[in-house]
């Protein structure tokens, strides 16, 4: 799997404003960066440049040489990482899919909501339908009902 660079820097960096629970606006104003430049740059929309980069890991208190060695953990991790093609995955997923309505069919009932995994996309047939949940007879006392004005 191929994991770009500017990602993963942008990754790390978000990891280590967010463990020290620190705003992107804080990071930016230390850093004298502009708020939405960092923001790109964590999503891995944007190259940061090296000047910019050594800025913001002194904003944030880390080693330059600490964010790159992480970075570089983390490429040779993903490289290492064997991911099916999508067209096996999708073709699973829908043979288990047609065998559970299948199961479904024969039961008469729906199967509980969850995200088929198998399936890849944004098609509403990955969906299942579920019940709502079951409210506490405990809670259901303590939402008062809506009060009625008299007209």
């Amino acid at each position: 799997m191929t994991v770009l660079l500017r990602e993963a820097i942008g990754d790390r960096l978000r990891h280590a404003r967010t463990n020290q629970r620190r705003t992107l606006r804080d990071i930016s104003r230390a850093a004298r960066v502009s708020l939405g430049y960092l923001s790109e740059v964590e999503r891995g929309q944007k190259e940061a440049s090296s000047e910019l980069l050594a800025s913001i890991c002194e904003a944030l208190d880390l080693p330059l040489g600490e964010l790159l060695h992480k970075v570089a953990a983390d490429v040779s991790a993903m490289d290492n990482v064997e991911v099916a093609p999508v067209d096996e995955k999708i073709e699973a997923g829908k043979r288990r899919a047609q065998e559970r309505e299948g199961a479904e069919a024969a039961t008469g009932g729906l199967e509980g909501g969850r995200l088929v995994s198998e399936l890849i996309g944004n098609d509403l047939a990955d969906l299942r339908i579920s019940p709502p949940p079951r409210m506490s007879p405990a809670l259901r006392t303590t939402i008062a009902a809506p009060k009625m004005v008299a007209a």
